[in-house]
């Protein structure tokens, strides 16, 4: 599904979130705390076309090297040339391809939320962390604002499929969008998942009134 929807993936990103995903990765990348060691080795896990990692390595004082992982190899090439100190790396997140405490923080963006199996992916993530090292997620959430609510959901069920589909021409990636999201575990069972997996510190912000939240944890 992902490899069908690759060449318009990042164009519909931009569409359908009215180009507010630009802000999101932009405060994603502010929780990751890479300035106390901007020389570091950074993960951006279920990469997709590296739009987080560009995010990060185009900071002031960035002089780090960041990994992108996916194992959408059309996403990856897609991206490779969006930043500098940036490697794409063909790997699975339920298995990756990295030692233990190799790296100096990890963000993801919309991706755990695919992974066949969360908790597996939340541990994985922990492994290859530095002790110390700051773990981000940016994911989707619905509003708690009863109004707010309502418009989004008809908006998530009816309008982004529907152009989702138009765009992309694949009947089924936009429709599978909106459930998943509403399948995921809500920000507070997720903060609950990422101590259950070794993260400590751990806390989210909502964003654009609950559209969107960013997690973040300690190994």
């Amino acid at each position: 599904m992902f490899t069908a929807i690759a060449p318009r993936y990042d164009f519909l990103n931009h569409l359908l979130s009215l180009n507010v995903d630009r802000s999101w990765r932009r405060a994603a990348v502010a929780r990751l705390d890479w300035e106390a060691k901007p020389d570091g080795t950074y993960l951006d896990l279920c990469a997709g076309t590296l739009d987080l990692a560009a995010e990060l390595a185009k900071r002031d004082g960035f002089r780090g090297r960041i990994v992108g992982a996916d194992f959408v190899l059309p996403m990856l090439q897609l991206g490779r040339h969006k930043a500098q100190r940036t490697a794409p790396v063909a790997a699975d997140a339920l298995q990756l391809p990295f030692r233990s405490a190799r790296f100096d923080g990890a963000i993801v963006g919309f991706g755990v939320r695919n992974l066949a199996d969360l908790d597996a992916g939340l541990h994985e993530a922990a492994r290859v962390l530095k002790p110390g090292a700051r773990f981000v997620i940016l994911e989707f959430a619905t509003p708690r604002f009863a109004p707010l609510r309502a418009v989004y959901l008809f908006y998530f069920r009816h309008v982004l499929p529907a152009i989702g589909r138009l765009v992309s021409k694949h009947r089924d990636a936009y429709t599978y969008l909106p459930e998943s999201v509403l399948a995921f575990p809500e920000p507070e069972a997720l903060s609950h998942r990422l101590a259950a997996a070794g993260f400590s510190r751990v806390g989210f912000e909502r964003l654009t009134g609950g559209i969107c939240a960013v997690h973040y944890g300690t190994r």
